[in-house]
């Protein structure tokens, strides 16, 4: 894309004030969602006795493009723009969420799905970026001075009603997610070390309640500590992948884990980039991802916008956790949970949801003149530096 300095449409301003280097880092992670369908998806149809173009390939091609148009869209946005669409998004996802515990698809002793004819819609994955971005406005608008806004009450209690449906599906996993979200935007907001360790206490009390609760948790992290202990195939399969791959890989189609690992196009598809790419794309996978996240934290701290700062680091903290559970669990580095890799694993609702995040960030951390967006002509919220009365 080619524009001048001069041009003032739409486009124009956006090429000249969206952070471009991100751009082109989630770019280059779809275009290796692109390479990763291409090497996985044809060997795992054809283990089911689906037709190998029509029923990954072809579906994933579309999501990812679709993804890249949803994310350049609605990085067009306005800050106040972002705000609303969160908004509407939020009440959206938390009614088809919970829609879910009623007239859900239950797989594998669990209600995500939505039966809609040619996809299989999974709400939650829309919740969390949309969560992120209400929840970073609700805590700062509490914040403003004056403010009779009980924003960071209204903000936890949506929270316990988005927790709640969640542990009712069950999702543990995107529970321990979003948990993790949110205390990372209060953390920012400036929470008090004491209230820091009643929280991380309140996190470790319910990490041990899912474990004694929930079977499949419990089956889990047995199977991480002792993989003797049940069955850990997939677990195993994919570091033999990753011993096969070696530094440079096996090559591309080569590969032998997707013929036998159900969840290679979708969960474990890191480990078919380790046996045909090598450590080395793996590496460069990892690196894009911690580019990114490091990147916005980097852009956020030259912002004086509690809002942009909250729902960036809520965004950013969803974006890189999300990468690193999947990369983690396919290593064996923490107990498995199906969690994909983002714009890289197989999912329409995953890379869509995700589009839609990194598009709201783009939005927000857009260069603008003044404190807050010069075109938005809003009044700033409260200065960090009002509410990092820190973690004191």
């Amino acid at each position: 894309m080619a524009f001048s300095r001069a041009d003032t449409s739409v486009l124009g301003r956006w090429w000249w004030t969206v952070d471009r280097w991100t751009l082109a880092a989630l770019m280059t992670l779809i275009a290796f969602g692109y390479v990763m369908m291409l090497a996985a998806s044809p060997a795992v149809a054809e283990r089911i006795g689906a037709s190998s173009r029509h029923m990954f390939f072809i579906k994933q091609v579309a999501y990812l493009a679709m993804a890249a148009a949803l994310m350049v869209a609605v990085s067009l946005l306005s800050v106040k723009g972002v705000r609303r669409f969160a908004l509407l998004g939020f009440a959206a996802a938390l009614v088809l969420t919970a829609a879910t515990l009623v007239v859900g698809v239950e797989i594998k002793g669990a209600r995500r799905w939505l039966p809609i004819p040619g996809l299989s819609l999974q709400p939650s994955e829309f919740l969390k970026p949309f969560f992120a971005v209400v929840a970073g406005w609700l805590i700062a608008e509490g914040k403003l001075p004056g403010s009779k806004v009980w924003g960071a009450t209204i903000a936890v209690v949506l929270f316990l009603m988005v927790a709640a449906i969640l542990k009712g599906q069950p999702d543990i996993g995107m529970l321990l997610v979003v948990c993790a979200v949110f205390f990372a935007q209060f953390f920012v907001a400036g929470m008090n070390l004491f209230l820091v360790g009643a929280v991380g206490g309140l996190g470790i009390a319910g990490a041990v309640g899912a474990y004694m609760i929930f079977p499949h948790v419990q089956s889990r992290v047995h199977r991480f500590l002792d993989p003797s202990s049940g069955d850990s195939f997939q677990v195993s399969v994919a570091l033999e992948a990753f011993a096969n791959g070696g530094l440079l890989g096996r090559g591309p189609g080569e590969g032998r884990v997707k013929n036998v690992l159900p969840d290679a196009h979708a969960d474990f598809v890191f480990a078919v980039a380790g046996e045909e790419f090598g450590m080395v794309l793996c590496l460069v996978i990892l690196a894009i991802f911690a580019f990114i996240v490091v990147r916005g934290l980097m852009r956020l701290l030259g912002e004086t916008d509690l809002f942009i700062m909250l729902a960036g680091t809520g965004l950013l903290t969803q974006f890189g956790l999300q990468a690193f559970v999947n990369m983690a669990s396919t290593l064996h580095l923490i107990p498995t949970k199906g969690m994909t890799l983002p714009f890289v694993s197989y999912g329409g609702s995953s890379v869509l949801a995700i589009a839609m995040g990194m598009g709201m960030l783009l939005a927000l951390t857009r260069r603008r003149t003044g404190s807050r967006a010069g075109a938005d002509a809003e009044p700033a919220h409260a200065p960090v530096a009002m509410a990092a009365g820190g973690a004191r």
